[in-house]
C-alpha cells in the first residue's frame, strides 16, 4: 500500500504543475504519455503477436502527432479531420501491400495498429481538449475518476462479495462498483457546484457525473480485459505500486474523451 501511495504521489507531483500550467507543457505530456501508453500496448501485444520495428515507431509517432493535431483547440470536432485519419488508415494499410511476409504484417495488425492508434490519440488529445476548455472541469474530471478509483478499491475490499467478472476481472466487484460510482458522485458533484459556474440544475450535474463515474469504471474494466487476455498483470512497471500508464491512465482517458464528446454534443 506505501509503495502504491508513492506512485500515486509521483503521478501528482508530475501531473497537476503541468495540468494547472496548461498550454503546451501540459499538451507535451499528453503526447509522451499517449505515445507511452501505445508502447504498452504493443508490448503486451508482442508475445502473441509482433509487428515490424518502423511499424511500432510510426504507431508511436502517429499517436504523439494526433494528440497534438489542433491542440490550441476547445472543441473536438476541430481534431477530427478526415484528410488526417485517411492519411494515417493509408500509411497504416499500405506496408501489407510491400511486405511479403503476411505472419509479419497484415490486415490484422493493421487495423489493431489504426484502432489503437485512433482511440489512444483521440482519447489523450481529449484531456488537452479539456483543459483548454477550462482548467476546473478538467480538475472535475480528475476527480471523479480518483475519487471513483479509491473508493471503489476501499468499498470492495470491506464489503466485497460479488466478483463482476470472474473470466476478465476477478478481484473487482458489484460492491466496489456502487460504492466508487456513490462517493465518487457526490464528492465530485459538490466540488463542480462550488468551482464550476454553470446554469445546469443539481440533477443534471448529478446525472452527468454518475454517468461519467461509471465510463471511467468501464475503461478500467476494458483494460483488464486487454491484460487478461495478454495474460499479464499489469501494462508495465513505470509507475511503483499502479503498474504503466494505461493501468494508472485507463479510466481518465475513458471520461475525458466521452466528456470532449458531451461538450461538442451541446
Amino acid at each position: 500500500m506505501k509503495i502504491r501511495v508513492l506512485g500515486g504521489v509521483l503521478v501528482a507531483a508530475v501531473v497537476i504543475p503541468l495540468l494547472l500550467i496548461g498550454g503546451i507543457p501540459f499538451a507535451l505530456l499528453m503526447a509522451l504519455l499517449g505515445a507511452g501508453g501505445m508502447y504498452e500496448l504493443l508490448k503486451v501485444r508482442r508475445d502473441k503477436k509482433d509487428i515490424p520495428n518502423y511499424m511500432k515507431w510510426f504507431a508511436y509517432i502517429a499517436t504523439a502527432c494526433l494528440i497534438l493535431n489542433h491542440c490550441d483547440s476547445n472543441t473536438l470536432v476541430a481534431n477530427l479531420e478526415y484528410t488526417v485519419l485517411a492519411v494515417l488508415a493509408m500509411l497504416f494499410f499500405i506496408p501489407i501491400l510491400i511486405v511479403d511476409d503476411n505472419d509479419r504484417y497484415n490486415i490484422n495488425d493493421a487495423l489493431f495498429l489504426f484502432g489503437s492508434v485512433l482511440f489512444i490519440g483521440l482519447s489523450f488529445n481529449s484531456m488537452i481538449v479539456i483543459r483548454n476548455y477550462s482548467v476546473m472541469h478538467a480538475i472535475y474530471l480528475f476527480l471523479i475518476t480518483c475519487i471513483t478509483d479509491i473508493f471503489a478499491l476501499v468499498t470492495g475490499s470491506l464489503v466485497g462479495k460479488t466478483p463482476l467478472s470472474k473470466k476478465f476481472s476477478p478481484n473487482k466487484t458489484i460492491e466496489g462498483l456502487i460504492g466508487g460510482t456513490v462517493m465518487g458522485t457526490i464528492l465530485a458533484t459538490m466540488f463542480y457546484l462550488e468551482a464550476i459556474p454553470t446554469e445546469l440544475t443539481i440533477t443534471n450535474i448529478v446525472i452527468i457525473t454518475m454517468t461519467l463515474s461509471l465510463i471511467g469504471q468501464l475503461g478500467d474494466f476494458v483494460f483488464s480485459s486487454v491484460k487478461r487476455y495478454y495474460n499479464k498483470k499489469d501494462f508495465s512497471n513505470l509507475i511503483p505500486g499502479h503498474g504503466g500508464i494505461l493501468d494508472r491512465f485507463d479510466s481518465i482517458i475513458f471520461v475525458a474523451l466521452a466528456s470532449s464528446l458531451f461538450l461538442f454534443i451541446i
